[in-house]
């Protein structure tokens, strides 16, 4: 079966729904969709046009109000819902949840940024490595995962505008875009360069400066699969369309046993 799986970093739920995001669900009704930076406690949300839609839920908040924060909603009822990393320190601020499918897990995973100082960036980049310690570890348990979300790394200059002008920001440092290579040297794949090899494909764009308008933006969101399932994806895209937030969707289609 091809299942629809999307990822999207709705800069807060409440006012990403403010925008029109249930009419978008509506209209293109993934059959998981994976979000990030939901900035909401569940018992702050009106979820019936979820439900009336035919979605499960399942939220892993961070413990500040109005901060973080991912989710998951499915068409599809998993095995398993599993909620954080078993971290502390990542798991108060609401940054991974976990849905198991027949022998897939489909992770959506909100990783830290570094852009408010350098105490953030040293996090963030500790959290890297232990993420990615996490993620060899489970492979072990669940060998077929895809690691949706926002990753706040742009890992090549084709996916960041002028990328001389950016090297030495958090999200393009070289020791950031480092790591994305030797994750992904690790034995994963970037859905979408399976299928577009082209510059230039934005997910996320400032709110200064007109640079959605002007397109001037970064590709910092993934879906990111095992190489073993690298023959099971059968497409990858971005949504640029969806104005919801200053992010945008991205999506991939992967055939579930």
């Amino acid at each position: 079966m091809l299942k629809k799986i999307f990822s999207y970093n709705v800069n807060g739920l409440r006012a990403a729904m403010n925008k029109g995001f249930d009419a978008w669900l509506e209209e293109t009704q993934p059959d998981v969709l994976c979000l990030q930076e939901t900035k909401m406690q569940p018992e702050q949300m009106d979820f019936s046009a979820f439900d009336r839609l035919g979605y499960r839920h399942y939220w892993f908040s961070a413990q500040k109000k109005g901060y973080s924060g991912v989710g998951i909603l499915t068409k599809i009822k998993p095995d398993k819902v599993v909620y954080g990393m078993g971290t502390e320190k990542y798991d108060t601020e609401g940054r991974m949840i976990r849905a198991d499918y027949g022998d897939v897990s489909v992770i959506s995973a909100y990783i830290p940024s570094g852009t408010s100082g350098a105490e953030r960036q040293a996090f963030k980049m500790v959290f890297l490595d232990d993420f990615l310690r996490y993620l060899n570890e489970l492979r072990k348990e669940r060998p077929r995962l895809i690691i949706a979300g926002d990753y706040n790394i742009a890992h090549t200059d084709a996916d960041i505008n002028f990328p001389r002008k950016h090297d030495k920001m958090s999200g393009f440092l070289p020791e950031e875009r480092e790591w994305f290579t030797r994750f992904l040297a690790e034995g994963y794949v970037d859905t979408f360069r399976l299928f577009h090899s082209e510059p230039n494909r934005y997910s996320w764009w400032s709110y200064r400066s007109q640079a959605r308008a002007k397109d001037l933006g970064w590709r910092i969101d993934y879906h990111i699969a095992t190489a073993d399932l690298q023959d099971r994806i059968r497409d990858a895209g971005i949504l640029q369309s969806a104005e919801h937030s200053d992010h945008c969707p991205v999506t991939t289609v992967v055939e579930f046993m």
